[in-house]
């Protein structure tokens, strides 16, 4: 490449330097006017280990596959010729690949209860052989599904042509006499032509198939899956319990955690989101509605109703008022890949904590803080128990989180870093970016950037300017590259820097 390009390549392989976001792609765009169908709405996001794939389920019961268009050959093909025409390598790209109907609506007889079809979380498994393995669950079953590449067979024409009985019919007639003759010598009728089908191989056609259904094991709504380590086995969590399957069992689960009280009037938390350590296959989080964070290892006790550590915040001095447990609720948790960092995500702030210190977290990102005059009004149209997820990048240098009128929030989480950026789901993700002056609040030790969430909270820098209705919840950072994909709506955006 030229000097121009490598200046490029070096400053985007910089992780010091702030990011510059761009629009890369939009799937499902809808024009000025147009309604989304509740159906259409996106509910659940997930790259695969290797980034190469995109799966998307919806409310619906839809889950969308999407696969990378500019995969680079293993050879090195495709960058020796890029090389060579001088271009500098492209950000990802993908195209659709297939969609099936995970879930549909049911009805649960005994406790006369609607089950909707709508994807909670899906979760992809290891690949093997060429397919495509993930999980993707409801409110009450999970299932296991296989996509593969298969060519379609069709019958095409048949070997004979009726109108040329004459050549071709006396060698048949000959052939199929002799293949009739009994063991007196005698033959049968002969036939005069015989016309068999031809089957021919199509392009190869992407297929769906559910090779494992998990029910029956959860009395409460599945709020998390997570895939362990050891490729062999997963979790599924809802409001008091959390069990652990094996991909190849359906029909049996251990419970392993259990928050259940004997009276359910001294029920004072739930469970909201769980997540296995990415690679230690003993250890898991899970997050409560109390804002705390319990690190548990299924080597002490089948029954992991004790904790190895307890992540929580100090208590704030001062005055409680009636939300402060409401905004304290974990709504979603995810561990760096390297698996010693943990974001949280509650309704105010984005969190990071460092596993191996609980005496509070080590970095606190204020998203919501300019919301605290207005909880009242959240509490009536219940926005205020929105579930925001987050998502933190492959390098681990910074943390990405939703907000509302399709705006989403990175942080950068590494230390001294001062990176913050907030843009909406649009073509043009920049056009909301206007700073207001930020309050200070207590620092971590990790990364100087507490307080930096209130830098744009709208149009106009308030509250004022946000559409409440159109709320960003659903986002998932590229395992490998800067690349975000999330959803507004119907609508699935990326965006790349």
């Amino acid at each position: 490449m030229n000097g121009d390009s490598d200046e490029v390549v070096a400053a985007s392989a910089d992780p010091s330097l702030p990011l510059e976001w761009r629009f890369s792609q939009v799937f499902g765009e809808r024009s000025a006017g147009e309604e989304v169908q509740e159906v259409d709405v996106i509910s659940a996001i997930e790259f695969d280990h290797s980034g190469d794939h995109l799966a998307t389920g919806d409310r619906g019961g839809r889950v969308v596959l999407f696969e990378r268009s500019d995969v680079r050959n293993s050879s090195g093909g495709d960058r020796r010729d890029l090389e060579e025409t001088d271009y500098p390598l492209r950000h990802p790209e993908f195209r659709y690949k297939t969609e099936f109907q995970s879930h549909d609506p049911e009805f649960d007889y005994l406790k006369s209860l609607e089950i909707e079809e709508k994807i909670n979380k899906i979760r992809w498994c290891q690949t093997a052989n060429g397919a495509l393995f993930l999980l993707s669950t409801n409110d009450k079953t999970i299932k296991y599904w296989k996509v593969q590449d298969k060519k379609i067979k069709k019958i095409c024409q048949v070997n004979s042509d009726p109108s040329r009985n004459a050549g071709s019919g006396a060698f048949a007639s000959s052939s199929i006499t002799t293949a009739c003759l009994g063991n007196e010598g005698v033959a049968e009728e002969a036939i005069s032509s015989l016309r068999l089908p031809m089957v021919t191989s199509h392009e190869s056609s992407p297929v769906a198939r559910c090779r494992k259904v998990y029910s029956h094991a959860h009395d409460y709504h599945i709020n998390s899956i997570s895939n362990n380590s050891d490729g062999e086995t997963f979790i599924s969590a809802d409001d008091l319990r959390i069990n652990l399957w094996n991909l190849e069992i359906s029909n049996q689960s251990f419970n392993i955690v259990d928050v259940k009280p004997e009276k359910m009037e001294d029920l004072s938390e739930v469970i909201t989101s769980a997540e296995f350590h990415p690679t230690h296959c003993n250890m898991l989080a899970y997050s409560s509605s109390k804002g705390s964070i319990r690190l548990i290892d299924l080597r002490q006790s089948a029954l992991c109703d004790s904790h190895s550590k307890l992540f929580e915040e100090p208590e704030a001095a001062g005055p409680k008022s009636f939300f402060t447990e409401i905004i304290a609720s974990v709504s979603d948790i995810k561990f760096a890949k390297e698996g010693r960092y943990l974001l949280s995500r509650d309704y105010m702030t984005l969190k990071l904590w460092d596993i191996n210190m609980d005496s509070g977290p080590v970095s606190t990102f204020q998203v919501h803080e300019y919301l605290k005059p207005k909880l009242c009004d959240l509490y009536e149209n219940d926005s205020i128990f929105d579930k925001f997820e987050c998502c933190i990048s492959g390098n681990g240098l910074r943390a990405a989180t939703g907000s509302y009128s399709n705006l989403f929030r990175v942080f950068g989480v590494s230390p001294g870093s001062t990176e913050t950026a907030t843009l909406e789901a649009s073509r043009n993700p920049m056009r909301r970016h206007v700073p207001v002056p930020s309050r200070p609040s207590r620092l971590g030790s990790i990364a100087r950037v507490v307080g930096r969430g209130s830098e744009s909270a709208g149009v106009d820098g308030s509250s004022n300017a946000l559409d409440y209705k159109t709320k960003l919840l659903h986002l998932a950072w590229h395992p490998n590259e800067n690349s975000i994909a999330c959803a507004a709506g119907n609508s699935l955006y990326m965006y790349y820097a």
